[in-house]
């Protein structure tokens, strides 16, 4: 079984109404511009997003260098409509929570709080990570 030690919170400001970035975690032709950190990508075939309570929310990884594959399969607990997303991660049991809120002038800040992170998700890399994946989405939006 997978070591759970930690948690961890990420806010970041993000261009675009809540509805603008919920539905790009959403709708997986927008997920797949920028989930990730900066070299890797993730094929439009692994994602399946299914945004209701008790829906799938899996996707797979891959590493641009070498090709390694990340499968992620997760469930939905909550969900609503430009205000937040609660996922638990099947094989880590690591919950996710994404939360939006609108700071007006068409701009939303998004709070990413994990929790039951396992070990190897802890520590400064799997924060760059996350927050080069944030970066991604800045562009996706600004487009």
């Amino acid at each position: 079984m997978t070591e759970n030690l930690g948690e961890l919170t990420i806010t970041r400001e993000l261009p675009g109404t809540p509805d603008a970035v919920f539905r790009a975690y959403t709708e997986p032709e927008q997920f797949v511009r920028f989930w990730g950190p900066v070299g890797t990508h993730v094929p439009l075939d692994t994602v399946t997003i299914e945004p209701r309570v008790g829906g799938r929310y899996d996707s797979t990884m891959v590493m641009d260098a070498t090709g390694e594959r990340y499968p992620m399969t997760s469930e939905i607990t909550d969900i609503r409509a430009g205000e937040l997303i609660a996922i638990a991660e099947g094989s880590t049991g690591m919950r996710s929570t994404l939360t939006f809120r609108d700071l007006g002038e068409g701009r939303t800040e998004v709070v990413l709080h994990q929790t039951a992170v396992p070990q190897m998700y802890c520590g400064p890399e799997a924060e760059a990570g996350l927050n080069s994946s944030f970066d991604r989405l800045v562009e996706h939006l600004s487009a």
